[in-house]
Formats: C-alpha cells, sequence, structure tokens
C-alpha cells in the first residue's frame, strides 16, 4: 500500500497545481488578454495527467477497500482547484490511522 499512496500523494499534487496553473494564470490570459497559449499547453496536460490520476486513484481505493462513494469523491477532487491538496492530506490521513503497522522500537544502545 505504501508505494500506491507516494504514487496517489505525488500525482494529486501534480494535478492540483496543474489546475490552479490552468485557473489562475491560463484562464484570465485566455479571456482578459485574448492569449490562449497557457490554456492549450497546461489544460491538454492536466487532462491526461487527471486521467492518471483517475487511475491512481482506483488502484489505491481498492488496494485499501475504500468504498465506492469515497473513491467517487477523492476522483472528483482532481477537477476543483485546490481540493486536490486537501484530498491528499485527508487520504494520507485516513490511511495513517488505519496502518496496523506498530511503531519501530528504539535501539537500545
Amino acid at each position: 500500500m505504501g508505494g500506491a499512496l507516494t504514487r496517489y500523494r505525488v500525482i494529486a499534487w501534480i494535478v492540483g497545481v496543474a489546475l490552479v496553473v490552468l485557473v489562475l494564470i491560463g484562464m484570465p490570459l485566455k479571456y482578459f488578454f485574448d492569449d490562449p497559449t497557457v490554456v492549450a499547453v497546461v489544460g491538454t496536460a492536466h487532462g491526461w495527467l487527471y486521467m492518471i490520476y483517475l487511475a491512481l486513484t482506483f488502484d489505491l481505493s481498492r488496494r485499501v477497500e475504500w468504498p465506492l462513494r469515497r473513491m467517487l469523491l477523492v476522483m472528483l477532487a482532481g477537477t476543483v482547484p485546490f481540493v486536490s491538496f486537501y484530498a491528499e492530506r485527508r487520504v494520507s490521513r485516513w490511511l495513517a490511522a488505519d496502518d496496523p503497522a506498530p511503531a519501530p522500537e528504539p535501539v537500545a544502545g
């Protein structure tokens, strides 16, 4: 599960940053300054990255046996600016709370 969580966390941040750039930089440039370059590049990249986000979220959700509703809500987090950052923190906390692995014991020395 550790690898799946790490992959999810990385893609959640990448998708989140791409969406914020798209909405806060690309959209104003397109609609106020008639320059659609950032929207064309970042929008396309965000679309592809979001597909990867969906696949990695699905992988993680199946490994930790989330209910369908939770999986869908986490998947939708990549469509609203800043929400993927919040979802990534919540997912990390959920899984840390559910982690049955005991903490390592200190080495006596």
